[in-house]
């Protein structure tokens, strides 16, 4: 878990670096029904990204002062919402550039 929490960290210095200084926005290019598909996904999972921190950071906490009983009731909430995070940041990607890339 302290393996994924790097690399969630890492990830995330990485995506708001290159935001902030780019300013880079990438429009979706699907249309009709899975355009409303892609934006309830992105929606729900910016949104959980920003409850996901204060969870993870919480769960994490926890574990790491040996108060396991309490960690497991946090984990319990955690690790599928980070789960699911997870998985729809990379569902994002592959709408946004592989699948319906904007101009395509």
């Amino acid at each position: 878990m302290l393996s994924a929490f790097g690399v969630s960290l890492a990830f995330l210095a990485c995506y708001l670096t290159y935001h902030l200084r780019t300013g880079a926005r990438t429009p979706f290019g699907g249309t009709g029904v899975i355009r409303a598909v892609y934006f309830t996904m992105l929606v729900s999972h910016v949104l959980l990204a920003m409850v996901i921190v204060p969870l993870v950071l919480t769960t994490l906490a926890l574990a790491l002062r040996g108060r396991f009983e309490r960690h497991r009731v946090w984990a319990r909430w955690t690790f599928p919402l980070w789960y699911y995070v997870s998985v729809t940041g990379v569902l994002v990607y592959l709408f946004l550039h592989q699948w319906w890339p904007a101009g395509a």
